[in-house]
């Protein structure tokens, strides 16, 4: 039974070390923001932070993980405070917000790592979040938003 340390607290995972890591967020655990796309990691919908790199929760195995830090969207911020969620509601991004959950992961795992990146490496740090909608001009321009929040406090809004 890998032991799991997902937002900051620890869990056994009864179940066998191949099982994709978002069955059990999703199914043992019942964090359910973390959502299921394609099964495959090509999408984004699973997003979630492992030692704070952006990863396919489908795709990566729950034995692979025992001993890492998990962050999934419930524990990135539990009020919703952190700058790319404020961000996110402040420029309206969903629409059917299926994938927002993975998109918001992705570009705050982004963020963590270049907190002033310019349009194109927003672009290619958030390539492989599908989103069917096409918010994708609404994504870049949060994710910009969310740089400004945390370098300045958000005061060019």
């Amino acid at each position: 039974m890998p032991n799991l340390t997902i937002n900051g607290q620890s869990y056994f995972a009864d179940a066998p070390p191949d099982t994709p890591l978002l069955w059990v967020i999703r199914e043992d655990l019942r964090l359910t923001g973390t959502k299921y796309g394609c099964g495959v990691g090509l999408c984004g919908s699973c997003t979630v932070h492992v030692d704070g790199q952006a990863v396919r929760s489908c795709s990566i195995p729950v034995g692979s993980v025992e001993g890492k830090l998990i962050t999934t969207i419930e524990g990135l911020d539990s009020g919703s405070a952190h700058p790319v969620q404020q961000a996110w509601i402040e420029h309206q991004v969903p629409q059917c917000g299926y994938c927002q959950s993975g998109q918001i992961m992705q570009a705050a795992a982004l963020l963590a790592t270049n907190s002033r990146p310019t349009e194109q490496q927003i672009v290619d740090g958030m390539t492989g979040n599908m989103c069917r909608c096409a918010t994708y001009s609404r994504i870049v321009s949060a994710v910009k938003r969310a740089a400004e929040i945390m370098n300045d406090g958000g005061r060019h809004a």
